[in-house]
């Protein structure tokens, strides 16, 4: 049973008899049991919501029972003749987990969203006959216009009770904050008198939960009946191993990963680990797939279902494998790379053990997981010159889309879209059919509640630390990061009881794992079209890239967010290196990946980019490859002006525009390709957004080269 520490007087949610034998007999029907009964806390939340029509907050770990909660709730409310659901969840994991868990409660749940837009029109006629208990929606779809102007004002007439899941989404300080979410309090504030609310999540300390009861509370004298339950997981073991690097870390998930309970998790701090580790472990005939944000919707939805159907030992994920899969039967989570907090890192792991008695838990931490804290940290925080720059340029009576917006102001595609959440949020822009306009109100720079929000982000990189290093009881460190007043002494994970879990890499593990690290050849795609809105920078360039002026497909030695060379290359890239001569090492490296590379026809010739910060090594590494690969050394391309106009620049349009102009083929260079046919190797040290290369090799190809070839030392990714 769990602990329970209600905010509002007890009496005020003391369940009446007739409350509580219709729920119970509901609460048989959802789960098939006539023995099952209420967890502590469960038929107190319902009681505020159906009988005092509150506003709810139940905190509660996973595995408690907070959709049985809105189930069992949306039932009763609707045999009172109340208007649907209206539940709002962020994944569509967790939508369509919870459609399946509706039907089994009798309540007739439908989920819109981008997966199902052939059904809208269906859903929306069965609203109208009040055919529908609950509806899902994502919080993004709150502020698509059509849903917005069209369906929302009906709903919100009708709507018999809002749920909000994974509540800590509203919050600054939560550990997965998203815009999106903060519209939630503005739909709160419009609901009629009498609608009651409920927010749950799983992972809230004491700031998210005061946050998140600010922006439930209409009144001062309607308060928030709060639930907080104990956050300990009786079934979880927790252990942490500190392996030297990621040649150990995979060696270990070679000889060990078998002998891990179940099928489970294994998360990675980034897409290409979880595609590099997957890749490994399948290799040595685990059944493993990769789960990433690059993973389509519908690929996401079969691999799901073979880890539920334990068809696989485990996918490897990024946090795109999140809030809302349910798999109550999960044996194991293993983190290759520590998340940034212990909030985020105990919402992960709470996937493990929820029907379970046992589950294990292991955290193999890297030397390089701050650096990746530091790096996501500061994309997703606004910045003023940002938010100016965008509400410079939008009008109140002409919508811009994402897109053309990107020709107006230097801010690369992700950052603009999570920029304008915030300032729609903020009430400074509105999204319309068509794109974005300005609102004309005015707008403030919030420069204190972020400075606030990264020093929070701060302080739970810092915990992360500790718990890696504790030599107390882990569970008992997580619950009080969470604020959980019930902390105690765990007994089960490595502190209390000793270390469960094997160390050792055996040779040929650490073997195999250093040979898959050690893999090179990273494909570099050849863009294809221009961004819009060149002609608003002055650049002559529109739709799809001409086959006269394009690259071809080109290739890297690795990422250089890669496990294996990703470690070298950021070495060698660091800021405080000088500019030299490539190493051997690196430039056998190249030669490997030159040799893998499975070209239509052989490169004839040499040309070297024009590098600012290292023209040694770019300088040294088409001559090496000239001199092994026996290709003419065609000499290097001239840069024009000087620095490009729009150095630094970030999104796609400015990149282009600084580069336009700034690739030049000299006179001894233009001689060397009148006199060479066959494809060029274009060589330069980094690629990033891929417009450098296709300005060098539309500029060469101009000039006469049959096809360029870009390589490169590391692709940004």
């Amino acid at each position: 049973m769990g602990h329970m520490t209600p905010t509002a007087p007890p009496s005020a949610v003391a369940p009446t008899d007739d409350l509580r034998a219709a729920a119970t007999e509901a609460l048989h029907a959802l789960t098939g049991r006539p023995d099952a009964v209420f967890h502590d806390g469960q038929l107190e939340a319902i009681s505020a919501l159906v009988e005092h029509r509150q506003r709810a907050l139940v905190v509660q770990r996973t595995g408690w029972g907070k959709s049985a909660v809105y189930f069992l709730a949306t039932l009763l409310l609707r045999r009172q003749g109340a208007g649907p659901t209206v539940l709002v969840s962020p994944l569509l994991a967790l939508m369509r987990d919870q459609v399946a868990a509706a039907a089994r409660a009798g309540v007739r749940a439908v989920a819109i969203n981008s997966a199902n837009a052939h059904q809208w029109d269906d859903i929306t006629a069965k609203l109208r006959a009040d055919e529908i208990d609950v509806l899902l929606v994502s919080p993004e779809r709150l502020n698509n216009p059509k849903f917005r102007d069209e369906q929302m004002p009906t709903l919100i007439a009708r709507m018999g009770l809002l749920v909000v899941d994974e509540a800590h989404c509203i919050s600054d300080w939560g550990h997965d904050f998203r815009p999106d979410y903060r519209r939630l309090a503005e739909l709160i504030r419009s609901l009629p008198d009498g609608v009651p609310v409920l927010a749950t999540t799983a992972t809230a300390n004491a700031r998210v939960v005061a946050d998140v009861e600010e922006q439930l509370t209409v009144t001062p004298e309607s308060p928030v009946f709060t639930i907080r339950g104990s956050l300990a997981r009786a079934s979880l073991r927790l252990g942490v191993l500190t392996l030297p690097d990621a040649r150990a870390r995979l060696g270990w998930l070679l000889n060990h990963l078998g002998e891990l309970p179940g099928s489970g998790i294994i998360y990675t701090l980034t897409v290409s680990a979880a595609e590099d580790t997957a890749r490994l472990l399948r290799d040595a005939g685990h059944a493993v797939r990769a789960y990433t944000g690059r993973t389509d919707t519908d690929e996401r939805e079969q691999l799901e279902q073979q880890l539920k159907g334990n068809e696989l030992k485990a996918l490897v994920a990024t946090s795109a494998l999140g809030m809302g899969f349910d798999k109550p039967d999960l044996g194991f989570v293993v983190h290759v790379g520590a998340p940034s907090s212990p909030v985020a890192y105990y919402q992960q792991i709470g996937r493990a053990g929820r029907a379970t008695d046992n589950a294990d838990v292991l955290l193999l931490p890297g030397r390089e997981d701050r650096e990746i804290w530091q790096y996501f940290a500061n994309a997703s925080m606004p910045s003023e010159d940002r938010a100016s720059a965008v509400l410079g340029n939008l009008e109140r009576d002409r919508a811009f889309s994402t897109v053309a917006l990107e020709g107006l102001v230097d801010i690369k595609r992700s950052t603009l879209e999570l920029l304008l959440k915030v300032l729609d949020v903020d009430g400074a822009v509105k999204r319309v059919a068509g794109g974005w306009v300005a609102t004309g109100q005015p707008w403030t720079y919030d420069a204190e509640r972020y400075a606030r929000v990264a020093e929070a982000r701060r302080a739970e990189q810092d915990s992360m630390i500790r718990y890696e290093q504790a030599t107390t009881c882990r569970m008992q460190m997580l619950q009080q990061d969470l604020d959980d007043p019930t902390a105690e002494p765990c007994g089960r994970c490595d502190i209390c009881a000793g270390t469960w879990f094997p160390s050792d890499v055996s040779s040929d593990a650490a073997s195999g794992a250093a040979t898959a690290l050690d893999k090179v050849g990273v494909e570099i795609p050849p863009r294809a079209q221009w961004p819009s809105g060149m002609d608003k920078l002055s650049v002559p360039a529109k739709g799809k890239i001409g086959p006269a002026e394009q690259v071809g497909t080109g290739r890297a030695v690795a990422r250089l967010t890669d496990l294996g060379w990703g470690g070298t290359l950021r070495a060698l890239f660091a800021a405080d290196v000088p500019d030299a001569p490539v190493p051997d090492s690196l430039m056998q490296g190249c030669i490997r990946a030159l040799r893998d590379w499975p070209w239509e026809q052989r490169p004839t010739g040499v040309v070297a980019m024009p590098s600012r910060s290292r023209p040694l090594l770019v300088a040294s590494i088409a001559a090496e490859l000239a001199r092994i690969g026996r290709l003419e050394h065609l000499g290097t391309l001239d840069r024009a002006g000087g620095q490009p106009r729009g150095d630094g620049a970030t999104n796609s349009a400015y990149r282009l525009a600084g580069l336009w102009d700034s690739f030049v083929v000299g006179p001894e260079l233009s001689e060397s390709l009148a006199r060479t046919s066959g494809p060029v190797l274009l060589v330069d040290d980094l690629v990033d957004s891929r417009w450098s290369v296709t300005v060098a090799g539309r500029v060469l190809r101009r000039a006469g080269a049959d096809s360029v070839l870009p390589f490169a030392l590391a692709v940004v990714a």
